[in-house]
């Protein structure tokens, strides 16, 4: 039996200029994560990331914190098989397609551009999004040239199949990657329909962990969205 942990990247810079970065209290998530798992002998066999700079990032804060305590941590590789969907692609092509004949689309974005402070300008995104993520998954909203939501769940099980088929018996293989790919994992491990799948991401917080069991051909959900490291109900984010 095999374990593979599927961790979402700590909180980036949202609505900042590069949102792909970790702001600070991201960096506190990552760090505390890392010092949960080394204080109580978690040990990997493999890890590796996401190409994101945020996938990365939170890897590298994870194994800063190994070391420091005196742990192993094994050496990192980058799978691109982790990467995040093309949600900026889609939503930068797709919402002038949506603005022009939806008028659920039209209000959430006119409610997004009148918000008046941050708090309420990510709420407003926040729904604007989900609403047009939501339309592409379903099949409602086609980006031409951008990777479809089927090709992501297929690339993601690619990257699962590698790493099942390579892990060695009882190994524990740890990835840093985006809500996206854990919603794809639970989906091939529940056999969860498309937008059951995406619900599911929401759901994820930032630096938390899902866990999967794997043997031969069985690939079985263990824990989602785990987050005991978190204790400051603060440092509980979703974006």
């Amino acid at each position: 039996m095999s374990r593979l942990i599927l961790v979402r990247h700590a909180q980036a810079s949202f609505l900042e200029p590069n949102y792909d970065k970790l702001c600070a209290t991201g960096e506190v998530q990552a760090r505390m994560l890392g010092e949960y798992w080394a204080s109580r002998g978690v040990l990997f066999s493999r890890a590796c990331s996401g190409p994101r700079v945020r996938q990365v990032q939170t890897a590298r804060m994870v194994e800063e914190a190994y070391r420091k305590l005196g742990r192993e941590f094994p050496e990192m590789s980058v799978m691109n098989e982790f990467d995040e969907y093309p949600a900026e692609a889609v939503l930068k092509l797709g919402l002038p397609q949506l603005l022009e004949r939806s008028q659920e689309v039209r209000d959430l974005h006119q409610a997004f551009e009148r918000a008046k402070n941050s708090d309420e300008r990510k709420r407003s995104f926040q729904q604007m999004f989900e609403a047009v993520i939501g339309m592409w998954v379903s099949g409602e909203l086609v980006v031409d040239g951008v990777e479809s939501w089927p090709d992501f769940c297929a690339r993601v099980d690619r990257g699962i199949t590698a790493i099942v088929n390579s892990a060695t018996p009882a190994g524990d293989f740890v990835v840093f990657t985006s809500a996206g790919p854990i919603g794809a994992a639970m989906r091939r491990a529940l056999h969860l329909p498309h937008a059951d799948t995406l619900q599911l991401t929401w759901m994820s917080c930032n630096a938390s962990f899902t866990e999967f069991l794997s043997s031969g051909s069985r690939f079985t959900l263990s824990t989602f969205n785990a987050h005991p490291h978190l204790e400051d109900k603060n440092l509980l984010t979703y974006r």
